[in-house]
């Protein structure tokens, strides 16, 4: 099985149509048909059905797709870093992003480290823990950062300098919009929304004995989503505080919970990871601008 198959699988998976996708691929209709036949005689599964005017993947298509897609992820990567074996001023960096206003410390740190190394070149990957920290364990990034403590078995990390406080985000003509903080009845027959991770650590672990008396009326992995339905009225979000505009013209407010709720965040890294040049001094260039952080 040749990465370049995968390519062609890829593509023709995202078009969902075999002659846009050779268009794309520059390669003719007949070639890629060739090859994506080859492929699913090598796998012994058909790959694709097809309808009148597109093609869909089979459940043994969307297997392959899952796979294929880190599989690819990898190649680019092996091929990036031994590119960048030679580059001085620069090179490849994969970073997995948790959502938090504190994200400012590594952006102002990438803005430093671009100043001595302007070649520099970084690939961001959001979502939430499970995503994230899956494609770390497979290679497919260099840091990470979590938003809860991370095994200190499987990595190392740095501690960013402040907490992040829980809230709950309220139209400001709401009545609740009034109260300085919110407290556990505040919420209790409220739609609230919420990421499905949070509703079960953050949220459930606040909540105690009244967790089931809670509505998740839907989950989100970005705030900005949730808010723009809370703005509509539809529900109340959950999430940190900052990462929501809450300015006068927003519509919205913030409101802390009490009793007080906050997370710390980590900067992480594979234990027995093997850096590229660049990765590794990057890393010793966040050790130096966190600690004068803290």
């Amino acid at each position: 099985m040749e990465i370049r198959t995968l390519r062609y699988f890829l593509a023709i998976a995202r078009e969902e149509n075999m002659s846009r996708a050779a268009e794309l691929l520059h390669v003719t209709q007949p070639t890629l048909s060739k090859q994506i036949k080859s492929l699913e005689e090598e796998l012994g599964k058909k790959l694709f059905t097809r309808h009148s005017f597109n093609i869909k993947l089979t459940d043994e298509g969307v297997l392959l797709r899952n796979r294929a897609e880190d599989l690819v992820q990898m190649a680019d990567k092996i091929e990036q870093e031994f590119v960048s074996l030679d580059d001085i001023d620069g090179g490849e960096l994969y970073l997995g992003l948790a959502e938090s206003y504190q994200l400012k410390y590594l952006a102002r740190s990438i803005k430093k480290f671009k100043e001595k190394y302007p070649n520099l070149h970084y690939h961001i990957t959001s979502g939430d823990t499970e995503q994230i920290a899956d494609k770390l364990d497979k290679g497919l990034l260099d840091f990470l950062v979590l938003v809860e403590l991370p095994d200190n078995k499987k990595y190392n990390f740095l501690e960013f300098p402040k907490n992040d406080t829980w809230g709950l985000i309220i139209p400001k003509d709401d009545p609740l919009a009034k109260k300085k903080t919110i407290q556990i009845d505040d919420l209790l027959d409220l739609p609230l929304f919420c990421s499905e991770q949070a509703w079960e650590g953050d949220i459930k672990n606040w909540a105690g004995n009244k967790f089931s008396d809670l509505q998740l009326e839907g989950s989100f992995r970005l705030a900005y989503n949730g808010s723009v339905f809370t703005r509509e009225k539809l529900g109340y979000l959950l999430t940190y505080e900052h990462l929501i505009d809450t300015s006068e013209e927003s519509g919205l407010v913030f409101r802390p919970l009490s009793p007080t709720l906050e997370n710390k965040i980590y900067i992480v890294w594979n234990r027995y990871q093997t850096f590229t040049p660049i990765a590794k001094r990057f890393l010793e260039h966040l050790k130096d601008y966190f600690t004068k952080k803290e």
